[in-house]
């Protein structure tokens, strides 16, 4: 019996155009290896053309985000960096990036994802929506900075910080991909990095060089 005569699961069949090879009847396992590699090769060479490619297109926004961060910083300001399940973790890796850096100058940064007592307590009494909005508005003054991440650009808790943020004075950089989506000429953003892609793998790859590269921006603004 073929596998024809089956229903196929529409999940497995949404895998095929990343790795083709799962569902592959393959049964020499040289060939199998080599469509691994040749996958693996493959999105490795578009992390690394995407990268370059919103380095370049980055620049000038690079350039004008890390002078106005590293004059808030000289003036005593703070980074509070925020974002929902992996732009999370990227946003906290950002934060350690500034506070705790392997060489230059620690800056005050945070995540206002990294608590998890303080998420859910404002998740369950005000709405999650509003999680890092409030947390702004207990923490924040008019010379800090807020860096909201995400891969879509149209998170409604991310747009709701930024916009509490742009009340209180902050300076505000937005991190998106595709098309930047809300975050993209929007009032309450005054940077806004955007990766031109459809893939979340290769937005968040991009991202992490072009945080990479703010920190270093910022280091050669602020000197030892």
């Amino acid at each position: 019996m073929n596998r024809q005569d089956f229903d196929v699961d529409p999940l497995d069949e949404a895998t095929n155009f990343l790795y083709p090879f799962i569902d592959s009847h393959e049964s020499d396992a040289g060939a199998l290896l080599a469509d691994l590699s040749r996958s693996a090769q493959a999105k490795a060479a578009d992390s690394a053309a995407l990268r370059l490619s919103s380095l370049q297109a980055c620049r000038e926004l690079l350039d004008k985000a890390g002078a106005e961060l590293a004059r808030r910083f000289t003036a005593g300001g703070r980074m509070f960096t925020f974002g929902n399940g992996g732009s999370s973790t990227d946003a906290a890796t950002i934060a350690a990036l500034f506070a705790q850096p392997a060489a230059g100058r620690p800056l005050p940064a945070w995540s206002l994802a990294a608590d998890q007592a303080v998420l859910t307590a404002l998740g369950n009494d005000v709405g999650f929506d509003l999680v890092f909005a409030r947390q702004l508005i207990a923490r924040a003054g008019p010379v800090d900075i807020a860096v909201a991440m995400s891969t879509s650009g149209n998170s409604a808790d991310l747009l709701i910080a930024l916009r509490e943020a742009r009340r209180r004075g902050l300076y505000t950089i937005g991190f998106a991909g595709y098309d930047g989506g809300a975050f993209a000429d929007n009032p309450d953003v005054d940077v806004c990095f955007v990766v031109d892609s459809q893939s979340v793998h290769r937005i968040q790859e991009s991202q992490a060089l072009l945080g990479y590269q703010l920190w270093v921006t910022v280091q050669a603004e602020v000197g030892p």
